[in-house]
């Protein structure tokens, strides 16, 4: 048993170093097109260091989205946009604490603690994101009784809309980067290839929370959807 776990653990170490070797013979090798668009996902004053919701060393992205942002031509980005007492913040139950969950109609909910309300300076995009030529800022999360982490589609699977403005625009292929990992971009990533797009998830231009293996979980998620993992150096840039 002890030979056969060695034997194991060798050769996942193995396929790691050609991972590996293979992420960086690829870098820098694909050139974002007319038919790509690059999704920031929540890069909000509550979700980093000083926010109500801050995902740790959460600021660390926004120096390279905004690097990123310079290789396309097509940039969205997403905001968190709950209404005070929204039914995902733990102080609208009684006796619930940040990060309980609860039963809703549409499945379980984690609580969160109160965040990017509407018209407050919590849910405004940090202040250092630069995205002059974003063409569509979408707002979600902004039904009281409803949660959205995905910019495709809420918790209740209603869509967004951003599905098919994509489509209007004829993209493709979505490349995402933002906050957090776990939650918002995971989500947005999975739904965008149940979407019918092609997605990669920029691991270094994105933070997560890891609330309770979250993490690891998200990225198992994504890797069944089929979404590909990227470092922001697999990205051509501009000279």
């Amino acid at each position: 048993m002890l030979v056969s776990r060695r034997r194991e653990f060798l050769f996942g170490v193995s396929a790691m170093g050609a991972i590996a070797a293979t992420g960086a013979r690829a870098a820098a090798a694909i050139k974002p097109g007319s038919t790509d668009a690059f999704i920031v996902i929540d890069v909000q004053n509550c979700f980093v260091p000083g926010g109500s919701l801050a995902v740790g060393k959460g600021d660390e992205v926004v120096p390279i989205i905004n690097k990123l942002a310079r290789a396309f031509a097509n940039v969205v980005a997403t905001q968190d946009w709950h209404t005070p007492g929204h039914a995902s913040f733990a102080s609208a139950h009684a006796g619930k604490k940040p990060f309980d969950s609860v039963k809703m109609p549409y499945g379980n909910q984690v609580l969160w603690p109160d965040h990017c309300v509407q018209g407050t300076p919590g849910a405004e995009l940090v202040k250092e994101l630069s995205l002059p030529h974003a063409e569509l800022i979408l707002r979600k999360g902004y039904r009281p009784a409803v949660d959205s982490y995905s910019a495709f589609n809420e918790a209740d699977g209603t869509p967004t809309g951003l599905s098919a403005y994509l489509r209007e625009r004829k993209i493709k292929r979505v490349f995402l980067a933002g906050l957090a990992t776990d939650f918002c971009v995971a989500w947005s990533a999975v739904d965008a290839r149940k979407n019918g797009f092609a997605a990669a998830v920029i691991e270094d231009a994105c933070r997560g929370i890891d609330a309770n293996g979250s993490l690891a979980a998200a990225w198992a998620s994504m890797k069944k959807a089929g979404v590909q993992r990227i470092q922001s150096a697999d990205i051509a840039m501009p000279a």
